[in-house]
């Protein structure tokens, strides 16, 4: 076996921004399958597409009315499986989002739920409870909804429904077997039809504490990925994973689960990925780390071993369609763009396999003033405007041209790109040789021919304050600065890549920049 997720590149597509083939301004299955080559060309191994299934779009699509179709906004069956085809002719593996922790409030399992009177099994599907007070007119427990306000949502019959998120995606009882069997059914109707793997929404969030206790805390939300909460992580959601597992090792081709996971420490983290569950679990704390060599050090530590420990491998991950990119989180402009980049081959040099989210390869910032009336994300309307939410970093892809969209749509698209964004383009950047697509794509077909880079070991190497060197093997080195100032270095091997574009080597390292250092063996070049 081949074990390719090991060192994978997975390339995200946000399937709303990505490219439109209907001339609609929204992203779509075609547009996607024509734009297959610009994965290729990068040095991705694999897509991985989030929902583009039946949808009332309250929340971009994470919200699933039928997981075995596909909304005529981006197409058909028919349309996927073109997609497939494609993607598997050039050499793709096609990963899915599975988004398992709630539905629609259109499914069809929900609007029987409501049908149905309290007690009567259709509500066991979902987690209906009386209130407390006197008349039962407060919310069964203190949770509140990631996106704002309490995480319950009255009936006019008096019961409430969970929904951690949107009260549009009510959560599902997954100790209810009847939850358990029918998604195994729709796992085996994309497995059958020739996916890869899935990737699995809000993987530590489907089974919530029995009793469901309050939390007793204010501060919920800015909690959720340090510390345990009642509702995330439970120790029961692995049962689930384990027999996930057997069901994709029965198919053929090494389909794989990869968790979207949240967790207290990276031991626990690391429980999703152990031999008899799930392949991968997105790995947060790079992504959640500052701009430090002290920070970026001590996450790479601490999660080469935990992952070691259970025989998995870590996934590197800097952004993705909910975060803020990381140009404008390291710090926006310039120093955020040098920084960007310079994490970017920091990240590509580590054991393991790395994300990338579309728009990355081109140094996209976020976008951070966009219109008020354009804004969609759930999180924008539950805050009451207080809350920019994750639009910004959703504005469709810009592959061409000098005006808006850039290629992307003959349309108006659904969020507006900036005019600033005519240098950005695919298009401007492949012919610039300094461009970031162009480090990207020399780094990650370095990363593919170079045999120390991938699946394997790291050794740390003495380096100056705000500087993190390390080396893979005995002929590659990667040296990072996270200072301001130049730094010089003694290290040995001729230049393979810069993040700052730069064509040689002399020694000294500027401020936020990575340089990869090394040679590469006669029978790999």
């Amino acid at each position: 076996m081949s074990n390719w997720w090991r060192d994978a590149v997975v390339y995200q597509v946000y399937v709303r921004s990505f490219a439109d083939g209907d001339g609609d301004g929204i992203g779509d299955l075609a547009g996607i399958r024509d734009r297959l080559p610009h994965l290729v060309s990068l040095g991705a191994d694999a897509v991985w597409l989030t929902p583009f299934y039946p949808s009332p779009m309250a929340d971009g699509g994470y919200d699933v009315a039928d997981y075995c179709g596909v909304d005529p906004t981006f197409g058909s069956l028919a349309d996927f499986d073109a997609l497939l085809a494609r993607a598997h002719e050039l050499g793709l593996r096609v990963l899915v989002d599975i988004v398992p922790n709630h539905t629609s409030d259109e499914h069809p399992w929900f609007v029987e739920a409501l049908a149905a009177a309290p007690g009567e099994p259709a509500r066991e599907r979902y987690l209906f409870r009386d209130g407390r007070g006197e008349r039962g007119e407060l919310p069964p427990n203190d949770w509140e909804s990631i996106f704002g306000g309490p995480a319950w949502t009255r009936l006019p019959d008096g019961q409430w429904y969970l929904h951690l998120f949107d009260p549009r995606q009510p959560d599902l009882n997954w100790r209810n077997p009847l939850v358990r069997a029918d998604f195994r059914k729709v796992l085996k109707f994309w497995l059958d039809r020739g996916v890869d793997g899935f990737r699995i929404d809000v993987a530590h969030g489907m089974i919530k504490h029995p009793d469901l206790p309050d939390t007793g805390l204010d501060e919920q939300i800015s909690l959720l990925g340090r510390g345990e909460l009642p509702y995330f992580d439970q120790d029961e959601v692995h049962e689930i994973y384990r027999d996930w597992r057997q069901l994709f090792d029965s198919y053929r081709g090494e389909r794989i689960g990869v968790a979207e996971a949240w967790a207290s420490t990276s031991e626990r983290l690391a429980r999703y990925v152990r031999p008899d569950e799930l392949h991968q679990a997105f790995n947060f704390a790079l992504l959640e780390a500052p701009w430090s060599a002290a920070e970026f050090r001590k996450v790479v530590a601490e999660s080469l071993a935990t992952t070691a420990e259970v025989g998995a491998t870590t996934t590197w991950v800097l952004g993705n369609h909910d975060v803020q990119r990381p140009v404008t989180r390291y710090g926006g402009g310039e120093l955020g763009a040098r920084r960007a980049r310079a994490a970017a081959l920091f990240s590509f040099a580590l054991p393991g396999s790395v994300y990338v989210y579309q728009g990355e390869e081109l140094g996209l910032p976020e976008v951070l003033d966009l219109p008020d009336e354009v804004r969609q994300d759930p999180i924008w309307k539950r805050s009451g405007g207080t809350d920019p939410g994750r639009d910004g970093c959703r504005v469709p892809m810009p592959w061409s041209g000098d005006r808006p969209p850039f290629g992307f749509s003959a349309g108006e698209s659904w969020l507006p790109a900036p005019e600033e964004w005519a240098t950005a383009t695919v298009a401007a950047q492949e012919s610039s040789p300094s461009s970031v697509l162009r480090t990207y794509r020399d780094a990650l077909a370095l990363r593919r021919e170079h045999p120390a880079l991938g699946d394997g070991e790291l050794e740390w190497v003495d380096a100056p304050e705000d500087v993190l060197v390390f080396r893979r093997g005995s002929d590659f080195l990667c040296a990072t600065n996270f200072g301001t100032e130049d730094v010089a270095l003694d290290l040995p091997g001729r230049l393979l890549c810069r993040s700052d574009a730069a064509t040689s080597w002399d020694g000294v390292l500027p401020g936020a920049t990575a340089v990869w250092l090394g040679k590469i063996h006669e029978e790999s070049a």
